[in-house]
């Protein structure tokens, strides 16, 4: 596939007459219709809250910090996690693939967080390629998000699927390219990472 194809398939999907308002800040959006106390208490659940928007306004709004993935299925205190620090782990899946059970449940799961200004219109976009191939492509929604007054960053956990089964799944490793992206192509997390099917966890 090309570099074109590529930049095709990390693009997010539109919706037809949609347009991304103008963006504002936490702060902004705290303050508009203080008066309104059921308003109030919903922008508090999204962490917008008046004085918490004072963040260094020369990071990225969104810094993505882990990927994981979750299953009913792996083996008690397996753990799949994705620091996006530790670049050198990602680059060392290309030799060595993280191995998936074939044939389950499994769901990706994300962390980041929030460092100013308000979030939507955010997605989580991965495309898998096999032997460069395009064989599936997952596209969630992030949602909307400020500043957490704690600090603490945000997790979401993504729809479930099912990992392919079959001998001809098994042969072979998938490349695996994904994206945190928003409506306006703001580019906040690209990575690459492999795995390998196997009849049984690593």
């Amino acid at each position: 596939m090309s570099n074109n194809d590529d930049h095709d398939d990390l693009k997010p999907s539109s919706t037809p007459g949609y347009k991304v308002s103008a963006a504002k800040s936490a702060d902004e959006y705290a303050k508009l219709d203080a008066g309104d106390e059921s308003l109030a208490r919903w922008k508090a659940s999204l962490g917008i809250i008046p004085g918490v928007d004072s963040e260094d306004k020369s990071k990225p709004k969104v810094t993505v910090l882990t990927l994981e993935l979750a299953s009913p299925t792996l083996p008690p205190g397996k753990q799949i996690v994705f620091n996006l620090n530790d670049t050198a782990r990602l680059a060392d899946t290309k030799k060595n693939p993280i191995i998936i059970k074939e044939g389950v449940e499994y769901n990706v799961r994300i962390t980041f967080k929030v460092n100013h200004s308000i979030i939507s219109g955010v997605r989580y976009i991965q495309v898998v390629k096999r032997a460069g191939v395009k064989v599936d492509k997952l596209e969630q929604m992030l949602g909307s998000y400020g500043p957490s007054p704690d600090g603490q960053p945000y997790s979401k956990n993504f729809e479930p699927e099912e990992s392919p089964s079959g001998m001809l799944a098994r042969s072979g490793s998938y490349n695996v390219r994904s994206r945190v992206i928003d409506d306006d192509g703001e580019v906040y997390a690209d990575w690459e990472w492999h795995f390998k099917l196997a009849k049984e966890w690593d």
